[in-house]
């Protein structure tokens, strides 16, 4: 082991030890003290850990926006009702799979879930880009392979455990910001890697003797796969299993740890604050929900409100949310100086203050109303909402209500959305401050939340809790874009937005009750130590 043990105590080759055994141990682990050789693998491990996170990140964003042609070129029978499935299977894949990766890296070395996860991203990927090989049900080979890439994606659980095993306290901040980084700047670079292979056009190069199509829509998932294969051929090279107590000194891996030190994490599990573990799993829940309403209210909003057509809004949209990609980044690198003065509860409460802000600039506050898309309705006829609709995103009934022998699009709040007619429009200003209002909180919670997180379990293997965590977010990005779709839709932007408001501020009072409570387990269990005396 590439460690070195300080003290006096410590006896000379030959000589008797002046502690006893027990002694001796108990002094060796406590003053185990870490060398640079151990430091510099340790860090180079925890950078793979940042590429892990790229990756899956990437394995989400570089087809997001090629999915509805390409599904419409394989399968000329899936509808938009079918897309929001195939864009939902990512997030129920990864939900039911990080708990799952989490356990695994419990009990093994973390290099196996990593290894075998990125493989299923892998072979996903590949899977995708031979969809329109089949001679029927395309549109079901491609549900299974997103819903695998996702699966794939469970690993960010097993990343943010072994972040948190490998980093002190005085580090995890840090570290855990840059995790967030990685994660963010993939999500920014995977729509750039497709713009960039949209230049190989549509019909592309064919490959016959493997029957590979090499186009626009396959060459980003193959390129996620070359992307795969290097960063299975570096956890192979370069990860090694390190764990760091809070103070950063050397432990053994708790992969690898005897009887003794298992019994000693049974007992640390069982000191765990369960009451501050569910609260931050709530506060995580309700940060990715609000944020993937968010993100799927931008295009229909702004079609609704300053009468931009389907191109126009992807194409602001786009340069809006990349800026906020890019503030978020600026964001993560901010709070790790901050949260050393302030701490990351405060921190954590602002982000909520901010968002909270966000989201209440976007009431309707004005008088003016937005213009109207009239549209033909025979024979006096309500417009009724079938059942199977209303488990569709909005984007997708969007899709549904341009008719396909319509040269010009409407544009303009469809008359259809009874609330267009009494509703005030929300002003430019008022969304474009929203965004950067929201585009500063967001980062803020979610970097919080995992550093918060990791320090209240403490010392004991976190890979199931870390999975609990990221499905939960998982689960939020799933009911987000559902809850929104049906309150916008029927109710309008104010109900949807008040609501969203009400949430936050549940949340914070949340925050408030369990303030005390979100500390370290170390701090807890040295407290704790100080009352039994």
């Amino acid at each position: 082991m590439a460690a070195a043990v300080s003290g006096p105590e410590v006896a000379a080759e030959g000589q008797e030890p002046l502690l006893s055994p027990g002694e001796a141990a108990e002094e060796e682990s406590s003053n185990v003290v870490e060398t640079q050789e151990h430091y510099k693998s340790r860090w180079r491990s925890i950078w793979i850990m940042y590429l892990t996170m790229f990756l899956s990140s990437v394995g989400f964003s570089i087809v997001i926006m090629s999915v509805w042609p390409y599904l419409q070129k394989i399968d000329p029978t899936a509808d938009a009702s079918f897309l929001g499935w195939i864009i939902a299977s990512y997030s129920i894949g990864q939900m039911v799979a990080s708990p799952l990766f989490g356990l695994w890296s419990n009990y093994r070395p973390r290099r196996e879930p990593l290894v075998v996860s990125t493989a299923i991203s892998v072979a996903a990927n590949c899977l995708y880009a031979y969809v329109h090989v089949p001679h029927s049900h395309n549109k079901y080979y491609m549900l299974t392979a997103r819903a695998l890439v996702g699966f794939g994606a469970g690993n960010v659980a097993v990343v943010r455990s072994y972040i948190a095993g490998a980093t002190s306290l005085t580090e995890r901040t840090s570290a855990m910001a840059n995790t967030s980084a990685c994660q963010a700047i993939g999500f920014i670079l995977g729509p750039v890697f497709q713009t960039c292979f949209t230049l190989i056009g549509e019909e592309g190069i064919t490959w016959k003797l493997v029957n590979l199509q090499l186009n626009m829509y396959t060459a980003p998932v193959l390129f996620g796969a070359l992307l795969g294969v290097i960063n299975i051929i570096l956890i192979f090279a370069i990860l090694r299993e390190h764990r760091v107590d809070d103070m950063g000194r050397q432990c053994k891996s708790i992969n690898f740890e005897g009887e003794e030190s298992g019994a000693l994490d049974q007992d640390a599990e069982g000191n765990v604050d369960h009451v501050a573990v569910v609260a931050i799993n709530f506060l995580f829940f309700v940060i990715l929900f609000v944020f993937a309403v968010f993100e799927t209210i931008a295009t229909p909003l702004t079609m609704d409100m300053y009468s931009w057509t389907g191109k126009e809004a992807v194409f602001y949209n786009g340069i809006i949310l990349s800026v906020v990609g890019v503030e978020s980044v600026i964001v993560f690198m901010v709070v790790k100086t901050l949260s050393k003065k302030t701490g990351e509860r405060a921190i954590l409460h602002g982000g909520l203050l901010i968002v909270l802000v966000g989201f209440f600039i976007l009431l309707p506050w004005g008088k003016k109303l937005p213009n109207i898309q009239w549209q033909e309705i025979k024979n006096n006829s309500i417009p009724r909402t079938t059942s199977a609709e209303l488990l569709m995103p909005f984007w997708s009934l969007q899709a549904m209500q341009l008719p396909s022998n319509h040269t010009v699009e409407p544009v303009g709040c469809p008359v259809t959305q009874s609330w267009c007619l009494n509703t005030p429009m929300i002003y430019l200003a008022q969304y474009i401050s929203s965004d950067i209002l929201i585009g500063l909180g967001y980062p803020v919670c979610n970097v919080m939340s995992y550093t918060l997180y990791s320090k209240i379990l403490g010392p004991k293997p976190q890979g199931v809790y870390m999975g609990w965590l990221t499905a939960s977010g998982s689960g939020a990005r799933i009911l987000g874009p559902v809850f929104v779709s049906q309150i916008y839709t029927h109710l309008g932007p104010r109900w949807a937005f008040s609501l969203i408001c009400g949430i936050v501020v549940v949340s914070l009072l949340l925050l408030e009750i369990v303030y005390k409570r979100l500390i370290a387990f170390s701090v807890r269990y040295g407290r704790m130590q100080e009352e039994n005396c």
